[in-house]
């Protein structure tokens, strides 16, 4: 994630717990079946992007007992993850600070978790990622990775993603989408929080660039074999995508 994307997410904290709740109920079953079958052999599992946590607690109870790197680079967020890491969580996860590609990484991983980050990465950092993944992968392991359904760079009109009400508030995450010259994305974020009579109480603005990414990338980027889980892109149901090497099993 590059910093322009970390500094994009400052404003956005105070708002990412409700995007990540409505996640991990989309996408956490998809999540749970990919880790299901990890390797019971030692070895960390890695997240990149945990976000607020959510997902992080869904990994940690899909398999337990098992020690997670979970990493970071956004104040904000990490502020509510570091929060959430509470009973075992807080001798069994080590929170990083450090941002994709080039962070540091065990020498042993069980799994790789990459949800919502596979797109702040343009094709040569991922393919760095994904290769400094691969040669840790313990046999058996696995990189599951969530595609976010964005398949070409088109005007994208702004549309409602999200509605939650909180109190007496409620929160509106609008989203729409430019391309850009080298055909990443620029998207536009906006978050409208109205009250009970629907009058606009505040609105907090702010974006990101998004490279495309799907599976015939996954696969080329990798050299990884790999499985769709979930909806097709532009199904509108989360896709998740399991990479793995056939030539390491357990």
């Amino acid at each position: 994630m590059s910093g322009e994307d970390v500094g994009a997410y400052a404003d956005m904290a105070e708002f990412y717990e409700l995007v990540a709740e409505q996640q991990a109920r989309r996408s956490g079953p998809l999540l749970r079946q990919a880790l299901s079958g990890s390797p019971a052999e030692a070895g960390t599992l890695v997240e990149i992007g945990s976000g607020t946590g959510r997902i992080t607690e869904i990994i940690a109870d899909t398999v337990p007992a098992a020690d997670i790197l979970a990493v970071e680079p956004a104040p904000g967020m990490r502020a509510v993850l570091t929060s959430r890491l509470t009973g075992d969580l807080r001798s069994r996860v080590t929170v990083s600070t450090e941002a994709a590609p080039e962070l540091a990484l065990p020498s042993r991983i069980r799994a790789a978790v990459v949800f919502g980050v596979a797109g702040h990465l343009d094709a040569e950092a991922r393919t760095r990622l994904w290769g400094r993944l691969r040669e840790r992968l313990i046999p058996g392991g696995v990189i599951v990775v969530e595609l976010m359904g964005v398949r070409s760079n088109r005007p994208l009109p702004e549309v409602c993603q999200l509605r939650s009400h909180v109190g007496d508030l409620t929160y509106e995450w609008w989203v729409g989408g430019t391309p850009e010259p080298d055909g990443a994305m620029r998207f536009s974020s906006r978050w409208v929080v109205r009250d009970p009579a629907g009058a606009v109480k505040r609105e907090v603005r702010g974006g990101y660039r998004w490279h495309a990414v799907g599976v015939e990338e996954l696969a080329r980027e990798s050299g990884l074999q790999v499985e769709p889980l979930g909806g097709r892109t532009g199904s509108g149901l989360p896709e998740v995508a399991v990479l793995h090497d056939p030539r390491k099993v357990h």
